[in-house]
């Protein structure tokens, strides 16, 4: 049985949710909450959850500070993203502060069924969003044919800097600096700076 909490502002939503959740055989939802401020109070009245399905848009305590506080003090616990909120910039975030799969709200049953699964069995769901483009598996082989250059990029790219910002810390020209990405895309098999991270996160480039 999967012990899923769901963490969502939008009551009707939640509710609806956690409705169609219960009836899928093998999930089982232990409590909902409004916010991380709710959720502590939560996991101190019920049965730890498996998966912790969040939102990243809430008052008082929002899904990054969420997800920054369950790392910390329930690490077990695996976050699954489910918002409306579709940006790099937001994604890199949760993923560096342990979301183990990102999902937006207007996705099929289906896929968020998928989702539980592999989080549960795997550690982590692997979509177009979360990583574009690259595979689940170790891409260690890839590690020979990365230059230095391109390594100090990859790092520099798994921070909030912007690629102007990267290139003035790396005192080269914003063109290089779309070089070492195009080569990095190639390379790695990615689309998007999120690829990279989740590609530097799996190979110890950088530690959450």
């Amino acid at each position: 049985m999967i012990r899923i909490a769901l963490v969502d502002d939008h009551v009707v939503l939640r509710n609806s949710l956690g409705i169609m959740l219960e009836k899928i055989p093998g999930f089982e939802i232990v409590f909902e909450a409004d916010n991380g401020l709710h959720l502590i109070r939560q996991l101190k009245e019920h049965p730890l959850p498996d998966i912790i399905l969040l939102d990243i848009t809430m008052p008082g305590m929002d899904g990054g500070e969420t997800a920054r506080w369950l790392k910390q003090e329930y690490p077990d616990i695996k976050i699954l993203v489910v918002t409306m909120l579709k940006s790099d910039p937001a994604i890199i975030q949760l993923i560096k502060k342990g979301a183990r799969g990102y999902l937006l709200k207007d996705c099929e049953t289906a896929e968020l069924i998928t989702a539980i699964n592999a989080v549960y069995e795997t550690g982590y769901y692997y979509n177009e969003l979360f990583t574009p483009g690259i595979k689940a598996q170790s891409l260690l082989h890839n590690h020979t044919s990365l230059s230095t250059r391109e390594i100090t990029f990859l790092r520099w790219a798994c921070t909030d800097l912007t690629h102007k910002e990267i290139a003035a810390e790396m005192q080269v020209s914003p063109r290089t600096i779309d070089g070492y990405r195009d080569s990095l895309f190639r390379k790695l098999n990615v689309t998007s700076r999120v690829g990279i991270v989740v590609f530097a996160l799996k190979n110890g480039f950088i530690q959450l």
